[in-house]
This record gives C-alpha cells, structure tokens and sequence, in this order.
C-alpha cells in the first residue's frame, strides 16, 4: 500500500472515478498516501450515465473529495464510436476500448487534468508501471493478478505520457481489492464491475451495430450469403457487421462438425465459413505499430504476442517489410487472427509495442 512518505505526498492527483470499485478504491489508496485527490467523472456514451455520475459523486463525497464531471460525449463520437462502427462495416474486429485509452482517457482527459494544474492523472487499470528495466523510461507491466491484468488495453498508449500516469490497483488482486473497499467504508457505495464496452448496455455488438445501420441509413447491414471457403452456398448471413473471425456460434448450418467464419468479404457481401484448420494463420501483418519504449528496440527480433485479450501470448519473430508494414511470424499457428483487432508485444511482462492486424 502507498504510504505518506511516498513521492506522491501532497501530489495533485486527478482519479478517473467511474462509480466502481477499483476507481474508488484507487482514489482512497492515493487519499492515504497524501496526495491531494481530485475525482473526475467522464460523461461518454454509458448507458444511464446518470446513475454512474451519481455513484461517483457519493464515493467523492464519502471520501471528502471534490468530483469534477467533464462531457466528452462529442470526442467519443467523433474519436472512438464512429470509427468503431464504420471498422465494423468494413468487415473488421476493432477494440473500442483500446480506441478509448489512447484518444480520450490517457488522452484528452490526461490533456486537460495537466492543463488544470494535476500533476498525474490515476485510473483502476489492473497494470503496473515501474522505473526503467532493460528499456529506456517508465516500464508498463502486467498487473499482479493475471485474471484481471489489463495492460493489453493500453497497448497504443504514447511513451511521453507514461511518465505522468499511476496505476494504484497494479500491485493487488481483485479479491484485495474488494476487502479495501469494505474496510475503506466503500461497500454498498460504488456500483457493479465495470464492462468491458461501455456503451453497449445490456445488448450485443451485433444488436448495437444493427440499430445503427438503420438509424444511419448504413446499406453496408443488408443481408447476404454464407459461403464455403471453397466457394459453396451454404446460407445466409443477417449483415456482415453481426459476425467476426472465429465465430461458431449462430451460423445456422447445421454439419456433422462446426463451422467457423473465416474471412468478412464486404465487397461481395459475403462471410466465407470454414472448418477449424482453415483458421490457422502462421503469419500476420501489422500497421501503425506504437512503441511504449524509446527508442524501441531494433528489429527483426523475438516477442511474446498477445492478439486479444484472453489470447495467452505465443513466441513469434517480429520483422519490418518493405511496405512499412510489421510481419509477425509465430512458432506455431496462430487460431482466428483478425484484422481490425490490436497485437501487443510484450519482453517478459513488459508491454512493448501494439499494432493493428491488417487483412493479409
């Protein structure tokens, strides 16, 4: 736990409050280690933000903290929602979450905490960050509880800001969590976990982005054909936004073994199934890598990759090509890579780098 002769004593600190546990118990830990806590609420695009802001208000208020409430509801359209849903139409898998960290939250939000004077801005990301190791600058590691490490999310964070970040809950457990929170006076206060999407509710990604394309006029959600890798009609599909690489589920085609989807062929309206073997790729392409190293490391050279967030990272050899373009080639193939997602590279339990997997 930090403590009061930290280098945080007396420390403007802005917490990221969003009404849950861990940004309550994020604010209470740095309360106890002296510095001067400011919460600050983000209004985005939560179902019953309300409510949220609410919560939030009643853990400032019970930890004697002022609450600070921004809109940042037209940036996340602008910045995370709209591209999020045009990536899906173009038949990618794209992580509004990873979106989020780098343009808003450790973005915009970062931006404005600092311009009022903060002199971090602290959040209940399950990750770490420690002095230099074997790379230059602040090191951002995986948190100390694999079930909720999140550092995978923050995979396009800038190196620059790392140094004005805190992450309080990287070091603790969930369960520890939650024993601080009852101790801290916390329970019954704060609401449930937070979801992983935060503007989806109670509805699926496919509900979402179907309500959209007939609100938007979007002719991109018209249904289509289900074919075979191989060319046979085998169906059809309800808009190719409602599916993803390595779905099984809901594809109505009854055989004697599932069918996967393979591939999202949006030009011809199409989603290409296949069986499990067909969805083994040995390489993968990635754009616009981000470094969370300076100066990063010199490549070709070997990484552990992480392709989603429960995907337990692989060994792979890491190259630059011609196009500019990162080429990983894994040890092993890898199952339902698919474009739109994030890989992130990691060196031990650092996080390195993250870039976007790109149709091959």
């Amino acid at each position: 736990m930090l403590t009061s002769n930290s280098p945080l004593y007396q420390k403007r600190i802005a917490v990221a409050m969003s009404g849950g546990v861990d940004s309550s118990v994020t604010a209470a830990l740095l309360l106890q280690a002296g510095a001067k806590v400011e919460g600050v609420f983000m209004r985005l695009a939560q179902p019953e933000v309300d409510r949220h802001q609410q919560r939030a208000a009643a853990v400032a208020a019970h930890l004697g903290i002022g609450l600070t409430v921004l809109d940042l509801a037209p940036a996340f359209q602008t910045q995370v929602l709209q591209p999020f849903i045009r990536a899906y139409f173009a038949g990618l898998t794209p992580n509004p979450c990873v979106f989020c960290n780098r343009l808003i939250k450790f973005g915009l939000l970062l931006e404005t905490m600092l311009e009022r004077r903060a002199d971090f801005l602290a959040t209940g990301h399950y990750a770490r960050l420690t002095a230099a190791g074997e790379f230059q600058g602040p090191a951002l590691r995986r948190g100390l509880d694999p079930r909720k490490d999140q550092s995978y999310f923050l995979c396009r964070l800038q190196a620059a800001h790392l140094g004005r970040i805190l992450f309080p809950l990287g070091e603790k457990r969930k369960s520890e969590v939650y024993e601080l929170a009852a101790a801290l006076g916390l329970s019954g206060r704060h609401g449930s976990e937070s979801q992983d999407v935060c503007f989806l509710g109670e509805g699926s990604v496919a509900d979402f982005l179907t309500a959209e394309a007939r609100r938007q006029g979007i002719a991109e959600g018209r249904e289509g054909r289900i074919v075979s890798v191989d060319g046979r009609d085998l169906g059809r599909h309800r808009g190719v936004h409602c599916y993803t690489v390595g779905q099984r589920r809901g594809l109505g085609i009854p055989d004697a073994t599932p069918y996967y989807v393979v591939a999202l062929d949006v030009a011809a309206n199409r989603v290409v199934v296949g069986k499990p073997e067909d969805l083994s790729r040995p390489t993968i392409r990635l754009a616009d890598l981000n470094w969370l190293v300076s100066p990063p490391p010199p490549l070709p050279a070997r990484f552990a990759v992480q392709l989603r967030h429960r995907h337990q990272p692989v060994p792979a050899l890491v190259a630059p090509t011609a196009d500019g373009t990162i080429l990983l080639t894994f040890d092993q193939p890898q199952r339902a890579p698919a474009p739109g997602q994030y890989a992130a590279l990691y060196h031990d339990d650092q996080l390195l780098a993250g870039g976007e997997v790109i149709p091959a």
